[in-house]
């Protein structure tokens, strides 16, 4: 059967792998390391390190937009770090922390990337900020079963002042941005799966047969069953199968060391890897269901079965799935900046397109950092699958390893964590993070910025550093996060010698600014794949010398007697 690929990947600017100005690329002795370099006597301000700044422009990377700003001096105008126009020569390039210190310094903003409602800026929280609101409404089915006042109500400004923004911003009205979202989405399932055309229709906001016929013969030339018929999808649906949909990323893409990392820290009952197939438990505004994602290297593409009643809540489930699979990563460019360093190298060729994992959701993975899991160490498997077993929900699906939902932060902020075996400070820790998340003073995404939640994270009654970075690196997808290395960590990082110290560990890693968290992937990696040789040279050695007592106990003479 002919299978059309739904194509989730993210608007971006394909980076072509630069080499930095020679002024930029001296020897981490001869450079500053540190993405803030002293406070300057002049101004009294930290200034920003060029190297750091230069590697985030040409990795175009979204996860940087708004922490630096680029101000060009032949031009007078400043650029977000993403911008897909060029900056021109590095001399005259100039750095700025906010875009109130750029314009305060004479550039003017950019038409392009618009840089003065960047995330964080001032006008963030703005007229482009209520339109992304809109939308991200829009895409979860706002204007579904309710009507464009309701829509205005909910983002806080008028009906009419709503239509304004999105015609100045999008060109576009929001009935018919949401027209044309459910019309693709409607598309992609008829071509990709065998869900009932009815179905498709009702779930994707359509209130009548007659108005989705329209929509799709309009905006394909087709009707449904005819979409469905040329592309070979006519047949019956199991109702098992769920809906499979392609998620492609950009080669090369390290899938062993990606299982193999989730494979190690899987979470009994709500996690679950067989093979080479990743499983989970899922829940969308209360709706729970499961996942399934393999890997399709012939394609370079993820496939993933969503195993979810309806198909609303698909495009929430792909957004989820990109970032827990890091699959908007520019692999190449990442790895190029790593292996200039010679404890990298070897490891960059032998693991190529490795990626750092996400977590489907923030607050599951703070809570397992809590209990102890972090880079190199897992938390007790009983002491994960009894707390699972007892605070979270069962689910009733016919997944292999899938049987709860892991524990809402509600229930955990009333539960007694002590008496089910779990320690004072990490029971006061967990309860403490459960009502922060219930009240909004911790938020698990990046519109304020990952620094402002780990400040955030840092306040928490019991949580160390490394267990904030280690939530920053996997939950707010940040790929500059590191904190203190470990004595194994140390031990792989060591260069004809048993060990470094720590203030050795932290100088080598300042070096792998802006890309801390891969180069740790890259060190995890190497620890890994380091112990299961020693495991296998210390079978292979114990195996021989019984062998070897064997051999000598059955040709041993007996003692001589006279």
């Amino acid at each position: 059967m002919k299978r059309y690929e739904i194509d989730w990947r993210q608007n971006s600017v394909n980076s072509k792998i630069r080499l930095m100005h020679d002024s930029f690329t001296k020897t981490p002795k001869e450079r500053s390391i540190r993405p803030f370099l002293p406070p300057d006597s002049s101004s009294g301000n930290l200034q920003l390190d060029p190297a750091f700044c230069w590697q985030a422009v040409y990795s175009r990377d979204h996860r940087f937009d708004g922490r630096f700003f680029a101000g060009c001096s032949t031009t007078g105008i400043y650029c977000r770090p993403i911008c897909p126009v060029s900056f021109g020569h590095p001399e005259s390039i100039h750095w700025f922390q906010s875009a109130a210190a750029a314009e305060k310094a004479g550039f003017r903003p950019c038409r392009r990337c618009h840089p003065d409602i960047s995330p964080g800026s001032s006008a963030w929280f703005g007229t482009w900020a209520v339109v992304s609101r809109a939308l991200k409404l829009i895409s979860e089915g706002a204007l579904d079963g309710g009507n464009l006042e309701q829509l205005a109500e909910r983002v806080g400004i008028g009906s009419r002042h709503l239509r304004r923004l999105f015609q100045q911003h999008l060109g576009a009205s929001p009935l018919k941005v949401a027209r044309s979202h459910r019309v693709l989405v409607a598309r992609n399932l008829i071509v990709e799966t065998r869900v009932p055309i009815t179905e498709i229709a009702i779930g994707t906001g359509f209130r009548s047969i007659r108005q989705f016929n329209h929509s799709l013969r309009k905006a394909f030339g087709h009707p449904p069953t005819k979409l469905r018929r040329l592309h070979g999808t006519a047949t019956a649906r199991d109702p098992q199968s769920g809906i499979i949909v392609q998620l492609p990323y950009r080669p090369p893409f390290d899938w062993a060391s990606l299982i193999d990392f989730f494979r190690s820290r899987a979470t009994p009952g709500v996690e679950s890897v067989d093979g080479e197939v990743y499983r989970r438990s899922v829940e969308i505004a209360g709706v729970a269901g499961a996942i399934e994602v393999w890997h399709d290297p012939r394609h370079a593409r993820l496939s993933m079965r969503v195993l979810l009643p309806g198909c609303d809540r698909l495009m929430q489930v792909v957004q989820r799935a990109r970032r827990m699979f890091d699959l908007g990563a520019d692999a190449l460019h990442i790895a190029s900046y790593l292996a200039r360093d010679s404890r990298l190298a070897r490891m960059v060729d032998e693991r190529p397109g490795l990626r750092v994992p996400g977590a489907w959701n923030g607050f599951e993975l703070s809570v397992l950092a809590i209990l102890g899991q972090n880079l190199t160490e897992s938390p007790r498997e009983g002491v994960v699958d009894q707390f699972v077993k007892t605070f979270g929900d069962p689910i009733h699906i016919s997944v292999p390893g899938i049987s709860h939902l892991f524990p809402q932060p509600d229930r955990l902020a009333k539960a007694n964590l002590e008496s089910f075996g779990i320690p004072a400070p990490q029971a006061e820790t967990i309860s403490a993070l459960a009502k922060a998340v219930l009240d909004g003073t911790i938020k698990f995404d990046s519109i304020n910025g990952v620094r402002d939640a780990v400040t955030q994270l840092n306040r928490l009654p019991g949580l160390t550093e490394d267990a904030a970075e280690y939530i920053a690196m996997r939950a707010l997808g940040d790929p500059d996060a590191f904190s203190s290395p470990g004595p194994e960590f140390r031990r792989a990082m060591a260069v004809r010698r048993s060990t470094v110290t720590a203030e050795e560990a932290l100088r080598v890693f300042e070096a792998y600014r802006p890309w801390r968290a891969y180069a740790a992937m890259h060190y995890w990696g190497s620890m890994r794949h380091s112990g299961r040789q020693t495991h296998s040279r210390g079978r292979f050695r114990s195996s021989t010398a019984r062998s070897t007592r064997r051999r000598n106990t059955a040709f041993r003479r007996p003692p001589f007697r006279p």
